[in-house]
């Protein structure tokens, strides 16, 4: 398997698994197997969402990838107001923080800082689950870089820094992944990287012996949403175990399992992806017209990012 392989399960997967979770969204643990008891999951739909629809975790992702594209690298006042748009098109869904983020009328170097300052917490997923486009954009930049990255943009919507550092311990894992290398065993090379402040919080959910049963927060929270998707991939053998697996962990289903698609998608590669999902997944773009992406265009935008991102000096 090559790298075009990896950089389009990845991409791709994250927007199935996106899809895959959404009608389960916030159901108790088990909702999957009781629903596909044979193992045969489909983009199913419901919940207000239409089979193969992907949520704002895949929207906000394109639209970060397609910033990096089009202004050649990280414009954060561009991608700002690119978020700022698709929120003012009223999505079906957007996360509570992001949207007072987005909609506070506060400056885009300004508006995260201060809704944390104001509620003090503000370590939810929301970032971790559109970084899959960036993440393959910066991957040839090298761990450090790729890492620095992902803190800059997770900041644009979050101002507590554990979303940061989270974001970036996946930037790093999906890096490695698209080299061909074992994500699971880079844990601790991500984690000496983590902000000393952060560090063994983080260390504890991405621990090879944590599981969903072990979680201190609700998977909505940047913690256990990362370590669940791990525990999922470490788990299973396959990309479509891995998502079956993350969606049956319950609650915020369709982030846990975006992220969890990321991942194993980088892992396992688009041949691993089901046709069966790839046939019906497509991305709407509110603010953005009739704008409605389909596998194909994942696919190209993948290509695209990985071909253009930052290599190495």
């Amino acid at each position: 398997m090559g790298r075009r392989d990896r950089v389009a399960g990845a991409v791709i997967g994250s927007a199935a698994g996106d899809a895959l979770g959404a009608p389960f969204e916030f159901g108790p643990a088990g909702v999957f197997a009781a629903r596909f008891p044979d193992g045969v999951g489909t983009l199913c739909g419901g919940g207000g969402w239409d089979p193969g629809e992907a949520t704002d975790d895949t929207q906000m992702a394109v639209l970060v990838g397609e910033s990096l594209l089009e202004r050649g690298g990280p414009d954060l006042p561009d991608m700002f107001g690119r978020f700022q748009r698709w929120a003012a098109g009223e999505p079906k869904d957007i996360g509570l923080q992001t949207e007072d983020v987005l909609t506070n009328g506060q400056p885009w170097d300004l508006a995260a800082g201060l809704h944390f300052q104001l509620n003090g917490r503000a370590a939810g997923n929301g970032s971790l689950m559109r970084a899959t486009t960036s993440a393959v954009y910066f991957a040839h930049a090298g761990r450090r870089a790729t890492m620095a990255a992902a803190r800059r943009i997770a900041a644009l919507t979050h101002g507590d820094r554990a979303a940061w550092e989270g974001t970036a311990v996946f930037h790093e894992l999906v890096r490695v992944a698209l080299a061909g290398d074992d994500p699971l065993a880079a844990v601790p090379g991500a984690l000496a990287q983590v902000h000393p402040d952060h560090r063994a919080r983080w260390a504890t959910v991405l621990a090879s012996d944590w599981h969903p049963g072990l979680a201190t927060e609700f998977n909505g929270a940047v913690w256990p949403c990362l370590g669940t998707a791990l525990w999922a991939l470490r788990t299973t053998d396959t990309f479509e175990r891995a998502l079956a697996c993350a969606v049956d962990a319950g609650g915020d289903t369709d982030t846990v399992a975006a992220v969890t698609g990321g991942l194993a998608g980088a892992v396992y590669g688009i041949g691993a992806v089901p046709d069966r999902w790839t046939e019906t997944l497509h991305v709407p773009l509110p603010g953005y017209g009739d704008r409605r992406l389909t596998a194909a265009d994942l696919h190209a935008l993948a290509t695209r990012l990985d071909a253009e991102g930052p290599r190495v000096a």
